[in-house]
């Protein structure tokens, strides 16, 4: 939850008149979250954001599950997923259930011109692995690079652009909002001193652009798994001013700061979002245990009621074998997972590590896609041999 933000011209008192040079009236909006009962902000445009001229027929883009339910450890090579133009088609659900998806997406192109884009059913949280660009939204920009968190409310209208076609995403999806985690926020909202994170690393929108143009403008409208075209006849970004809680923001992967301990601490440190039934996590470069008899690896154990995601980023981690670059690996609930053979004992005396991922914990078991069963790599479950 991003705290109170403003951009461009707003009137004084909110739902009050507000009026251009010629007299007649800005349109208000509010963007609201749980029925008016949760976060919100209100949006001034220069036309209503109602305009619809035409409709289209919708796509089907729901993720089908694979056939292979087997319960065991899994291994997907996410460097795999073939890059493809178009930003949307490029993005493959790998991993799903009823409150989140995983996604990979390797996009060389983003959307631009008159083509836009609106995630009625999730929040998203886009974790650049490769590439930099511009989110562009009725709230005004972001720019993005290695490592950010791009965090965008469901309902929002959006483009995005890229500065070269190198670019890799790993995108999580939640049918619940994304927040922080309620033990880092004191009553009123504001991150704690023991917070990973504070006000400082969120950066909010900024240059705010009104465009007043008409024409005919494509929303594509993600809904209950089908993508709807929604024609509009003026430009979606045609907001003179906003404020309020509820709006796109970033936060980068390396501004977090680790909590560490005399002895190894357990995943729940590391976490970075909260959601409803799973949570985000961020594994980054810090200084193992300093009890004199410490085992910096992590120890055996077993996931009873969540199923364990992790995204390779960057660096060595200590207790695997074989990593790769934006490789995931599954570890589902009901059998236990834990260091590779040789890696504990080769872990004790060292004094910190370099590795970058990002965890997805979820307490409902996932389903891998079709998509998934491409860039699986079947030798995993054998991983733990000696």
């Amino acid at each position: 939850m991003p705290h109170y933000h403003s951009l461009g011209n707003i009137p004084h008192k909110r739902h009050t008149q507000f009026r251009k040079p010629d007299g007649t009236l800005y349109a208000e909006q509010l963007f609201s979250t749980e029925g008016f009962s949760s976060n919100y902000s209100l949006l001034y445009h220069l036309y209503a954001p109602t305009g619809i001229i035409r409709t289209e027929e919708p796509v089907d883009v729901s993720p089908k599950a694979a056939s292979d339910n087997i319960l065991k450890h899994r291994s997907f090579m996410g460097f795999k997923i073939t890059p493809e133009a178009d930003y949307l088609k490029s993005r493959k659900v790998v991993l799903f259930n009823n409150d989140v998806h995983i996604t990979l997406a390797g996009p060389k192109k983003g959307l631009t011109g008159n083509v836009f884009y609106k995630n009625a059913d999730t929040d998203e949280v886009i974790f650049v692995h490769e590439g930099t660009g511009t989110l562009k939204t009725q709230y005004g920009q972001l720019t993005f690079s290695y490592g950010d968190y791009v965090v965008i409310p469901r309902g929002t209208i959006y483009q995005i652009e890229f500065d070269t076609e190198d670019n890799r995403l790993f995108i999580i999806e939640s049918f619940s909002p994304i927040t922080f985690p309620k033990r880092y926020l004191s009553k009123y909202g504001q991150l704690l001193e023991h917070s990973p994170i504070c006000e400082r690393d969120i950066r909010q929108p900024e240059n705010l652009q009104t465009i007043d143009e008409k024409g005919e403008f494509l929303v594509q409208v993600k809904k209950k798994g089908l993508l709807y075209p929604i024609w509009y006849g003026s430009h979606p970004f045609d907001v003179v001013g906003w404020d309020g809680c509820e709006y796109p923001y970033i936060v980068s992967i390396h501004d977090f700061e680790p909590i560490t301990g005399r002895v190894h601490q357990p995943p729940p440190v590391h976490q970075t979002f909260d959601a409803h039934n799973f949570v985000i996590c961020s594994f980054v470069p810090r200084l193992y245990d300093y009890h004199p008899m410490s085992v910096p690896a992590p120890y055996n154990h077993s996931n009873i009621d969540s199923d364990e995601v992790l995204y390779y980023v960057d660096g060595d981690f200590m207790s695997r074998k074989h990593v790769e670059r934006g490789m995931i690996t599954l570890h589902p609930a009901g059998i236990p997972h834990g260091p590779h053979p040789g890696t504990v004992e080769k872990s004790i005396g060292a004094k910190e590590t370099k590795e970058l991922a990002v965890m997805v914990d979820t307490f409902h078991p996932l389903k891998m896609s079709v998509d998934a069963v491409g860039i699986e790599d079947d030798r995993y479950i054998s991983s733990w041999i000696e």
